[in-house]
């Protein structure tokens, strides 16, 4: 069983960008980048990025909730992910695709106040 993965190099510089911007350390982020990544409702198989960013640790991704990220991925996906192909894969791709989601949302929120009312679907009346 695989314990760490690298991000892209991208996703590192997403992720010091908005850490610097909203005080988020980086084991946040990543649950923020998977979520958006998720909503998109679409598969992740071919997406292609480096390992030469941040190094993560499993725990520090998914910590209790190892099953329910799993679960998730695999809905979107539509198929069961072997143990070797959840992680670090699966879980790669979507933390470096939902991390220019996450960056893009920041940025359209403009604020992280106006950012946690989007998340919780207040963003309309602000």
């Amino acid at each position: 069983m695989i314990f760490r993965l690298k991000t892209s190099k991208k996703t590192q510089e997403i992720f010091e960008e908005l850490e610097n911007r909203t005080n988020y350390k980086p084991y946040t982020l990543v649950k923020h980048a998977i979520a958006w990544s998720l909503m998109e409702k679409t598969s992740v198989q071919d997406y292609k990025s480096d390992s030469d960013g941040l190094d993560l640790n499993r725990q520090t991704i998914t910590g209790d909730n190892e099953t329910f990220f799993k679960v998730l991925i695999e809905q979107v996906e539509g198929r069961y992910l072997s143990e070797d192909e959840y992680f670090p894969k699966y879980v790669k791709a979507h933390i470096d695709r939902g991390s220019q989601l996450l960056l893009d949302m920041y940025n359209h929120a403009g604020s992280i106040d106006r950012y946690i009312l989007q998340v919780l679907g207040e963003g309309d009346t602000v």
